[in-house]
C-alpha cells in the first residue's frame, strides 16, 4: 500500500496494488496474499444454471419430451443452434461439472470458452483447462 498527498495537498491518494479478474461476467478484485482475508468469491451463477439448464434439455430429450432440438428450441423460445451448444456442457467430465458447481474451477473456464468446441474426451479437458487428474 502508497498513501501520498495530491499536488495541491487537498486530497490524500492511497494506492493498494490488486488484480482485477472477470468471472461470470462480474469483475472480481483480488487483493494481494497476506494484506487482508477477502470473502470467497460466489459461485458462477451463470455458468452453474447454463450447466443445470443443459442436463436438464438433455434429459427432456432422452425421455421424449421433444423430438429434437428444433422442437425444443422453440417451446423454449431460443435458437437451436444456441440449445445445442448449451447441450455439449454435458460432455463435461463429472469432476469439472462438480468444480463448476461448487466453484473450484479456473478463471479460464466461463462461458466464452466453453461455447467453442472442446474435447469429449475427460483426460484432454483436464489438460485443456489444467484441472487435476481424477483418480
Amino acid at each position: 500500500m502508497n498513501a501520498e498527498m495530491s499536488r495541491d495537498g487537498s486530497t490524500i491518494i492511497v494506492s493498494i496494488p490488486m488484480q482485477m479478474r472477470k468471472r461470470g461476467g462480474r469483475t472480481l478484485i483480488i487483493a494481494p496474499g497476506g494484506m487482508a482475508e477477502t470473502a470467497q468469491p460466489s459461485r458462477d451463477e451463470s455458468l452453474a444454471k447454463l450447466v443445470v439448464r443443459a442436463h436438464r434439455w438433455l434429459r427432456l430429450l432422452e425421455d421424449e419430451k421433444f423430438a429434437s432440438v428444433r422442437e425444443l428450441a422453440a417451446h423454449e423460445n431460443l435458437d437451436a443452434s444456441y440449445i445445442a451448444k448449451i447441450l455439449r456442457l454435458t460432455l463435461l467430465a463429472p469432476d469439472i461439472i462438480e468444480a463448476i458447481l461448487d466453484n473450484r474451477h479456473p478463471d479460464i473456464l466461463m462461458w466464452k470458452e466453453l461455447r467453442h468446441p472442446f474435447p469429449v474426451e475427460w483426460e484432454k479437458q483436464r489438460e485443456k483447462w489444467k484441472m487435476p487428474a481424477v483418480g
